[in-house]
């Protein structure tokens, strides 16, 4: 236990806090002031324990970011450092070492010649600043009318006005006005909802859509397509080989930029720094990135760009134009050098090479559930993949019991010491990149008993 965790924190009164002060994300409403989520007191390697003392494998990797674990004394250390030295200094007018010797790291590692880097507070505005470059750049280029974006359904992009309008899940549209008119959404990449059509098939089908859709569109009208490698937050969704290339090929031809939404799958989560040109074979134009960035040590997040684009809008071509988007917190020291002390143990203790060795066991050990009932699908890449549990296995449609169903196994598999992150009927796991091989099988162990007793209790008649 962390020194700084004794008999002195009070688990009950600050759960009542909690109830009393403390609004979260995506709270229930009509929960609020009852109950509380579960309490986590610290966190240990791939373990978080809760105000009980109980030790629980987080599955999820906090939020799909924390890289190296929990407890690591590098990167407190390099916070500690980096706030005595200096603890901010404002970006519009400062800069700090920290941040351009991470710019350089990053763009050491960076697909193509996306060699400049710019940095925001997370994801969401990581993507946000990203389309609001593309806006800029067609301004500055002549082209007022060229702002459409396309985006796929059931994508993720963030909690900004401009991002939560470009994320295609249903259930984060619920009483906000997101809608957008110049955002078009494409079908979500996945075969499981198109039954019949082989692989190649189906690549072709959406290949079509997309090329359909920016002639509906306009290609003098279409500014960016914005997609994740693996649509995480949607369920696990990978597309078929050679999609993203072949999007990519579109996006060229019509002067589209393409933005490849690394924020879950940066910095090792597939096996290499970033996965859009290893992993899913596209050199995009903009990557944007946070989450493993710091391993969830602290906030930060941003975007590497094109030196071709860059070039566009910049020198002789400037037009006297600023790319005023920024932040307070942008460059901020002490989570730049976070981030460089987590690139660090990350190049030190062969974490990369670490992921590919395993990621194969951890395909194998999530297909070896495929015997249970109620399990649909399973996906996985590298070391994120998911369950698809359904009531009816035989119905594409995900239904309020499916939902309920995927609630039960979440229950289950926390009381038997197991975090899953909790999307609705698809239980995802997307553990700390330093999980080992036997941590991965008591991992799936507990995943198969909470969904075979989620499973009994569907056959109860008051279930029924």
């Amino acid at each position: 236990m962390p020194d700084n965790v004794g008999a002195q924190w009070n688990a009950g009164e600050t759960l009542e806090d909690a109830k009393r002060h403390l609004l979260s994300p995506s709270e229930e409403m009509a929960k609020l002031g009852k109950a509380t989520r579960p309490l986590i007191a610290y966190g240990e390697g791939i373990h978080v324990v809760d105000a009980h003392g109980r030790r629980i494998i987080d599955g999820p990797a906090g939020m799909w970011c924390t890289q190296i674990g929990y407890g690591r004394r590098e990167i407190a250390d390099a916070v500690s450092a980096q706030s005595l030295k200096l603890s901010y200094n404002s970006p519009w007018y400062t800069t700090n070492s920290p941040s351009i010797e991470l710019a350089r790291r990053i763009a050491e590692v960076t697909p193509g010649d996306l060699n400049r880097v710019f940095f925001t507070t997370g994801g969401s505005t990581a993507v946000d600043s990203a389309l609001r470059f593309t806006e800029f750049y067609n301004n500055v280029l002549g082209r007022p009318e060229k702002k459409h974006i396309i985006v796929r359904r059931e994508g993720y992009h963030g909690s900004t006005s401009l991002t939560a309008a470009c994320s295609g899940r249903a259930f984060n549209w619920q009483n906000f006005d997101i809608a957008s008119p110049r955002i078009t959404f494409i079908s979500a990449p996945n075969i499981r909802l198109a039954p019949g059509l082989t692989e190649a098939q189906f690549l072709d089908k959406l290949v079509r859509e997309f090329e359909d859709t920016v002639g509906t569109i306009g290609p003098d009208k279409v500014a960016a397509f914005l997609a994740e490698p693996l649509l995480a937050s949607g369920g696990v969704i990978i597309p078929p080989k050679g999609y993203h290339a072949r999007i990519k090929a579109i996006c060229e031809k019509h002067d589209i930029i393409y933005i490849s939404d690394e924020v879950v799958t940066a910095f090792g989560r597939c096996g290499e720094w970033f996965a859009s040109e290893k992993v899913f074979g596209v050199v995009p134009d903009i990557i944007t990135f946070a989450k493993g960035v710091t391993s969830g040590y602290v906030p930060l997040g941003g975007f590497a760009i094109s030196e071709r684009l860059l070039d566009k809008v910049a020198g002789e071509n400037a037009k006297g134009s600023y790319y005023s988007n920024g932040y307070t917190y942008s460059s901020h020291p002490v989570s730049c050098a976070a981030a460089l002390a987590n690139m660090d143990v990350i190049e030190r203790d062969g974490i990369l090479q670490h992921v590919r060795d395993v990621s194969g066991h951890f395909a194998d050990a999530l297909r070896s559930l495929r015997d249970l009932p109620h399990v649909a699908d399973i996906r996985v890449a590298g070391l994120v993949g998911c369950v698809e549990c359904l009531v009816d296995t035989a119905s594409p449609e995900v239904t309020d019991r499916d939902k309920k169903l995927g609630g039960r196994i979440d229950t289950h598999c926390f009381d038997l010491g197991l975090l899953v992150r909790p999307l609705g009927n698809v239980c995802v796991l997307s553990p700390p990149l330093v999980i080992t091989k036997s941590q991965i099988d008591e991992m799936i162990a507990i995943l198969r008993q909470g969904i075979l007793k989620a499973a009994a209790e569907l056959k109860q008649p008051a279930e029924a």
